[in-house]
């Protein structure tokens, strides 16, 4: 039944296309209430699809394709949707602290204990680092090459964020507003805004002030630190001291990562208010917008794999061609689930079957999960200043290496869970003050997004097992050659 709603889909967008061609080009003058009709058809037959497709994917899609139509058609309802995406908002937030720490703590304590991995660990942060680093910078030079966020206009009546004084200073206002007090109307904009922060002050809020003011205020970076160094401090404990506490990150983590498993289940609601939202105030020009930006993504994917990974296997001396053979099913598996997760055990597998020792896979694999997520990286600097881009914000190069270290250290240890980068996205905009709509907007395509990066973060984590393998003098050539998947 799937399948015909499916081809009943394809055919009325077909027809469609025919129909806005032949109309656009004067042609044939096609009556908009035909249109306006067939439109309404095709998303009847998406959601009779959708609903016998039961994918939580297709929802998402098919309600972003009902809110880009209702922002189109009722520009002027699209403000009552806004508690929908609110509320989807408001619980995406609460999952960033719990995630964060558990993630962190686990990722750190279970498996960087230094003592015990020696070489093994500081070659492999090294390496992780590095490549991560370059991801973050070929991120940066495609979305500033491409400025996919330019050019939407933004109109006067949508509110974007204000720096925290200028919302004290709103709150003043107001004060004088209830209490009759006479003041000029344009007092808010005459008063002047906090002065910019000098790059002592950056470092200063980079560490916590109180853990519990950081989780309430949203601020990622203090709440980063703080489950580093408590993961540290861990590390050094007796076994019997330290096991209970690593179960209980490790049991948050999960709790958490389910947690955003039950939320996501609301984002078709989300997602489908927001793009309403979005496409009326800003018009259908915006889909142009988030095109570019799925190109930049892919185009910068393939530089780096090109640039990055290629080099790297030719210089270790990888059997390329057997080593793509080995690592095609686990990337497969993971661009179809998003899920880096889903392909971890035949990775694991494959990788052993290709000359790289059980002790160093089973390290280096699971840990580069946790720290090697080079296509997450990449996502979220694009994804980051595209936000910039689209609210008008200028950026200087040094403030986009900053927020993309910050993302570089908020992204760790979520690549398990599909799209848990709007969490780390969403997080980051409100430590950075951006806003949050081109989020939204980016949500309605993060699965063809998610798929792209997911498969580069098991490639990349392969390609480093044979990196460490080689480092360490116990990569096994013979069986690399011999290698031939099942």
């Amino acid at each position: 039944m799937a399948k015909r709603f499916g081809f009943i889909s394809l055919g009325i967008f077909t027809l469609l296309a025919i129909l806005y061609f032949l109309h656009f080009e004067n042609i044939v003058t096609i009556p908009n209430q035909l249109l306006f009709g067939l439109r309404w058809v095709l998303l009847a037959a998406l959601i009779l699809y959708a609903i016998f497709k039961r994918s939580l994917t297709t929802w998402i899609l098919v309600a972003m394709a009902i809110g880009v139509e209702i922002g189109l058609d009722f520009p002027d309802f699209t403000h009552n949707l806004k508690f929908l995406s609110t509320i989807f908002l408001r619980m995406v937030k609460t999952i960033v602290a719990p995630l964060l720490f558990g993630t962190l703590v686990v990722g750190i304590a279970s498996h960087s204990n230094l003592k015990q991995v020696g070489r093994m660990g500081w070659k492999s942060l090294l390496y992780f680092e590095i490549v991560t680093t370059i991801a973050l910078i070929i991120g940066l030079g495609v979305i500033n090459f491409t400025k996919a966020g330019h050019g939407i206009t933004i109109p006067a009546k949508l509110e974007l964020p204000k720096s925290s004084e200028k919302q004290l200073q709103q709150k003043i206002i107001t004060v004088l507003d209830s209490a009759g007090v006479p003041h000029d109307k344009n007092l808010l904009n005459i008063l002047p805004d906090a002065p910019g922060k000098d790059w002592q002050d950056h470092i200063i809020d980079i560490f916590p002030e109180n853990i519990i003011k950081s989780v309430y205020e949203g601020n990622v970076l203090p709440i980063v630190v703080f489950s580093v160094l408590f993961a540290i401090a861990l590390v050094f404990l007796k076994e019997e001291k330290k096991r209970p506490m690593v179960e209980f990150a490790e049991s948050l983590s999960e709790t958490m990562f389910k947690f955003t498993n039950m939320v996501m289940y609301f984002a078709p609601f989300g997602v489908g208010a927001a793009i309403a939202i979005t496409v009326g105030h800003l018009g259908i020009d915006i889909l142009k917008n988030l095109a570019l930006l799925l190109v930049s993504l892919y185009v910068a994917l393939l530089i780096f794999i090109m640039v990055v990974f290629l080099p790297i296997a030719w210089y270790i001396k990888l059997p390329l061609k057997k080593f793509v053979q080995a690592i095609k099913e686990p990337v497969s598996i993971a661009f179809a689930t998003t899920s880096s997760d889903s392909a971890l055990p035949l990775a694991l597998e494959n990788m052993e079957k290709f000359g790289v020792p059980r002790k160093i896979v089973s390290f280096v694999i699971p840990t580069g999960y946790t720290f090697n997520l080079d296509g997450t990286t990449l996502y979220l600097s694009l994804a980051s200043i595209f936000v910039a881009q689209a609210a008008g914000m200028h950026l200087s190069f040094g403030e986009q290496v900053i927020i993309g270290l910050t993302l570089m250290l908020t992204s760790k240890g979520v690549a398990a869970v599909p799209r848990a980068s709007l969490v780390i996205l969403i997080a980051t905009a409100a430590t950075f003050n951006f806003p949050i709509w081109p989020i939204m907007a980016i949500y309605g395509i993060d699965e063809l997004m998610d798929m792209a990066r997911t498969s580069v973060n098991v490639m990349g984590n392969c390609l480093a097992s044979c990196v460490i393998a080689r480092w360490e003098g116990e990569f096994d050539d013979k069986k690399a050659l011999e290698f031939v998947p099942d």
